[in-house]
């Protein structure tokens, strides 16, 4: 039978799995993801696909291949964190923090580069673009309406959360708004994609010069970082000092990566690379009025209930 490949990407870094093929089933993959990761079984979270999506891992007995995976696939590993249960003798507890620490300190030290910005289309869609890549490595423009399916889903489905008063509109107009190409993301839908992915989403905010952290009260092992500037969202990565690919997961410990993203935040605020949502310029789609600054933007829209505007 012909030999699966996998590709993992975790915490603990990047692994290559050879020994598996279509059989195998979920049970032993989860067994040797555990292994190579070193991420407990019970706690086990696969992301698979572009866009990566949650790959059910409670069929034991289903092959690999009948769950859709690949040949080649690429698989983001992290740890779901537990809910609140006995804890683990300390002592053990301890020694493997430490490791952990440890093994993470040693490939820091040997790995320092330098966290770049990826430049995306400004189409309205740069949002989700830069998720898809931070997670997948590629800027696939086709990614956005997949993410905004998402979004109108989670939002639909928790009407309580989701009111009027969070959404600025009645939450089926709200499902029926972000579905369409021409709107933007923001904070909530950052949120709702932060907690579907599993991953802390960090948006440097040069206007300000701060770090907002999506999903840091959920205690996910695994961040990326976006960059945004008052208007557009572009992707970080890390470019490796030993000349190995670029990294856009990074594991919460990491601490050389966020104080990177934290003076880069600070030297682009004093440069002022960042768009006064006072001053912009945007053109209703609808009507091709042309209105300056979001105020303006924000008057038209309940003035004539057009909400379709581009950035001049």
């Amino acid at each position: 039978m012909t030999g699966f490949s996998l590709k993992l990407k975790s915490k603990n870094g990047q692994h290559v799995v050879n020994d598996l093929d279509a059989a195998t089933t979920i049970a032993n993959l989860k067994a040797k993801v555990s292994e190579v990761t070193q991420i407990p079984q019970s706690v086990l979270h696969i992301l698979i696909g572009f866009p990566p999506k949650p790959l059910d891992l409670s069929k034991d007995l289903e092959s690999i291949s009948s769950s859709g995976v690949s040949n080649g696939d690429i698989l983001i590993v992290e740890e779901r964190q537990k809910e609140e249960s006995s804890p683990p003798p300390a002592a053990n507890t301890y020694e493997e923090d430490a490791k952990l620490a440890q093994h993470l300190s040693a490939e820091e030290e040997n790995d320092m580069g330098i966290l770049l910005k990826k430049v995306v289309p400004a189409d309205n869609s740069c949002l989700f673009t830069s998720i898809g890549y931070v997670l997948n490595g590629q800027v696939d423009l086709d990614c956005a309406s997949y993410m905004r399916l998402i979004i109108a889903e989670q939002v639909a489905n928790d009407p309580i959360n989701y009111s009027e008063a969070i959404l600025g509109r009645p939450n089926p107009e709200y499902c029926e708004w972000i579905k369409r190409p021409e709107s933007w993301g923001g904070a909530i839908e950052v949120s709702i994609l932060s907690n579907f992915y599993g991953l802390e989403i960090d948006v440097v905010d040069i206007t300000n010069a701060i770090i907002n952290r999506f999903g840091e009260d959920k205690n996910f092992g695994l961040r990326v970082f976006l960059l945004f500037d008052g208007i557009h969202y572009d992707p970080l990565y890390m470019e490796p000092a030993s000349g190995g690919p670029p990294r856009t997961i990074f594991p919460i410990e990491d601490e050389n990566v966020y104080r990177q993203a934290e003076q880069l935040a600070l030297e682009a605020k004093a440069s002022r690379q960042f768009t006064d949502v006072n001053k912009f310029t945007l053109r209703c789609i609808q009507c091709d009025s042309l209105l300056v600054g979001q105020v303006e933007a924000q008057n038209h829209a309940v003035k004539t209930g057009h909400t379709n505007f581009g950035e001049i």
